[in-house]
């Protein structure tokens, strides 16, 4: 057998385990989102009453909370007692359809810092040692921004959404009664759409490291983000003014919070070229 064969099949036999290891990374991961997801499906009661329907009743704590500033500030108008509205289910699968869909969303939501943790321990060996300490505590802010963005769409962005919708009429004499899909679906589209833009700054350090994007570029384009930022805050949000608003101002935020991040790491960038062109 010659030596170029033998090296050909050493590499393929390498990419082939690489596969083999990736695959292992991605069952696990999966395996975590299925085992929150089954426990979130057997905890039925607690899911739906506590979680899924909170924003529906007006004693959910965003409500509460903005009642009290409306009482401290000596004025009644944040204060919600009624939503008016009720949630029905027209189909006759429909709450066994929804009550697999939440079990499936909380599971992915529970396990997603330890999945993405999986991920990354598959793609870390493959960085550069400087890249590799220069991405240390990656997982930790992924899922920290992660969660505050979920946390961000289910106590702010949704009961304010939610709110809105239900109090619109265009007439008095329609009654608003929505299906229990159409709830379900407004509520996780909404957690999870701000839980994932939540990752702007870490998408962007990656970026700025890799050279695709530089503070520079993202002040030449500023305007531009936030025609894209409100357009796509229009499209993942229901159809009024105010959620769109409060999806695209916390995005802004992290837009400039972005910028300091790659200015940062364009800093430390040129400071180590500078330091190796020293030596």
């Amino acid at each position: 057998m010659n030596k170029p064969y033998m090296e050909e099949e050493q590499q393929e036999m390498s990419f082939v385990d690489h596969l083999e290891e990736l695959r292992w990374h991605i069952i696990r991961s999966l395996a975590s989102i299925l085992v929150f997801s089954i426990i979130a499906f057997l905890a039925k009661g607690f899911v739906f009453h506590d979680i899924i329907l909170a924003p529906a009743r007006t004693d959910f704590f965003s409500y509460r909370f903005l009642c009290e500033l409306g009482e401290r500030i000596g004025s009644d108008v944040l204060c919600i007692t009624d939503l008016g509205f009720t949630i029905q289910s027209r189909q006759m699968s429909g709450q066994f359809a929804m009550h697999i869909m939440v079990s499936l969303v909380l599971g992915l939501s529970c396990a997603f810092p330890y999945a993405f943790w999986e991920i990354w321990r598959f793609v870390k060996p493959g960085l550069y040692p400087q890249e590799q300490k220069s991405s240390r505590g990656a997982v930790f802010f992924v899922s920290i921004l992660f969660i505050m963005g979920l946390l961000f769409g289910y106590y702010v962005v949704s009961p304010i959404s939610i709110n809105f919708l239900a109090g619109y009429q265009v007439d008095p004499t329609i009654q608003n009664e929505f299906d229990l899909s159409s709830y379900i679906s407004t509520l996780t589209t909404l957690c999870l759409a701000c839980a994932f833009m939540f990752e702007m700054p870490v998408i962007v350090y990656f970026f700025t490291k890799a050279g695709l994007l530089s503070p520079e570029i993202m002040k030449l384009y500023r305007r531009h983000s936030i025609i894209v930022i409100l357009v796509l805050s229009a499209v993942i949000t229901p159809p009024d003014v105010i959620s769109q608003l409060l999806i695209a101002m916390p995005l802004l935020v992290l837009y400039e919070v972005s910028i300091s991040v790659s200015r940062s790491i364009q800093k430390s960038d040129l400071k180590r070229l500078n330091e190796n062109n020293t030596y």
